[in-house]
């Protein structure tokens, strides 16, 4: 078992850095942008909110990608691996350019969403911008999720590393107007993200296409770079539920920022600071469910279930323990925290509160993610879906409404109904996953 738990850490370790990565460029983007003012930091949240729903359902369609590499990889069929890289980069990228045109499109209902008009009329030119990034995040995500699904999960971290300076020099130049550039304020930290984030993609893109480690797959290209029909099935059967487990959980939390934001600009900015930190280590979760995912999708490719089974375990362990230590540090730094974004009082008082339920949900937030993952690597998807559907959309959501405005506890109410929803998702999401490797072991 620790044999295992060390392997998945391994694995873990080069992806979890580079999530870190880059919601530390969100971290970094809110802190210089609250710098300026709340307000400010409010517009950001409210574009963040509007479109983390269509953006994360383009992230759920990059996972495809590395299940199908790392399920062919698990077969040693290189040739195979390069038909997934082509048909999954094509794939993902008109999905990025659907996403894109969808968000510059509506970026002008931000002004009915009942928001403080000021950050309405802010966020506006700032959506423009994080929508045409999404173009490059998603085809470097998608190359990204290739590197990894064959085990060479060092070669995006190595880049998600080095946009993080980049992103912050180009934020003290355009958001602040250093060294003669125009003072841009939120929309300069649009910019720089729209940079970086191109820049990113066309370095990993350079390596993928020219590094001898990735030399095999790219040499039978003229043999395997070709549309087929069904290898977009299979990419679908995976992507598709992927991107709507991920879409409602990012949505229930999205929407649960929009319908706080109608309770004025300092919940908004307040609850923006608290789910920023959440946010920030989750993603270490993240980084072990896709970890945990390709090496049960690799084993599946063996067919070799007492693996999985084993695989599954030790990494849930680990989540575990994971979220009791982030609990402990949320509790114990809650009043310290918020001071890093914003220096109102009544914001830093709001978002200390909040950081207490996050504390709450981060055992759950760390579980429920690794039992999608490791349900995503089995290739069972569909019925997860519809057990996040009901956990967030059936029971979270609705219940945090009733408490935030039929009970008056406001934010803290809507907080409470994420805590509950993500504790469903975990209970069912694991439930599940040992029913189905108990079941293929018997």
């Amino acid at each position: 078992m620790k044999n295992e738990a060390s392997q998945t850490l391994r694995l873990a370790f080069p992806i979890i850095i580079g999530e870190l990565a880059q919601m530390a460029l969100h971290l970094i983007d809110s802190a210089m942008v609250g710098a300026i003012s709340y307000k400010q930091l409010a517009a950001a949240a409210l574009v963040i909110n509007a479109m983390n729903i269509p953006f994360v359902i383009g992230i759920g369609m990059t996972i495809s990608v590395s299940q199908m590499v790392s399920l062919a990889n698990g077969r040693r069929d290189a040739q195979q691996v390069s038909h997934y890289l082509f048909n999954g980069f094509c794939l993902c990228t008109l999905t990025a350019l659907v996403i894109s045109c969808t968000l510059l499109f509506g970026k002008d209902y931000l002004r009915n969403l009942g928001q403080d008009p000021e950050v309405a009329e802010l966020a506006i030119p700032f959506m423009r911008l994080m929508g045409l990034s999404i173009i490059p995040m998603l085809l470097f995500m998608t190359l990204k999720q290739f590197a990894d699904g064959l085990e060479h999960t060092r070669t995006a971290m190595i880049f998600s590393l080095a946009g993080m300076p980049v992103n912050i020099l180009l934020n003290w130049l355009l958001i602040y107007g250093n060294w003669g550039f125009p003072r841009l304020e939120l929309e300069g930290a649009g910019w720089a993200t729209l940079i970086t984030r191109t820049m990113m993609f066309l370095a990993l893109l350079f390596v993928i296409l020219k590094h001898k480690t990735f030399e095999k797959y790219i040499a039978v290209s003229r043999n395997q770079w070709y549309f087929k029909a069904q290898t977009w099935r299979e990419l679908l059967h995976i992507g598709v539920p992927s991107s709507l487990q991920i879409g409602m959980e990012a949505g229930a939390f999205a929407v649960s920022g929009i319908i706080i934001g109608t309770l004025g600009a300092v919940a908004q900015a307040s609850h923006q600071i608290a789910l920023s930190c959440a946010s920030f280590t989750f993603m270490v979760s993240m980084g072990l469910a896709q970890a945990g995912s390709i090496r049960v999708s690799n084993a599946l490719g063996r067919s070799d279930w007492k693996k999985i089974f084993v695989i599954g375990k030790s990494t849930l362990i680990t989540a575990l323990i994971y979220g009791t230590l982030c609990a402990i540090i949320f509790g114990a730094f809650r009043n310290l925290l918020p001071k890093a974004f914003n220096d109102n009082t009544e914001v830093v008082a709001l978002a200390a509160l909040l950081l207490l339920f996050a504390a709450v949900f981060q055992i759950s937030d760390s579980t429920q993610a690794i039992g999608a993952g490791l349900l995503r690597g089995i290739k069972d998807v569909k019925t997860p879906t519809i057990l996040i559907g009901i956990a967030y959309w059936v029971i979270g959501i609705p219940v945090g409404y009733t408490l935030a405005f039929h009970f008056g506890m406001g934010a803290s109410g809507m907080w409470l109904g994420l805590i509950l929803g993500l504790t469903m998702a975990s209970i069912f999401l694991m439930t599940r996953f040992f029913k189905m490797t108990r079941r293929n072991r018997i």
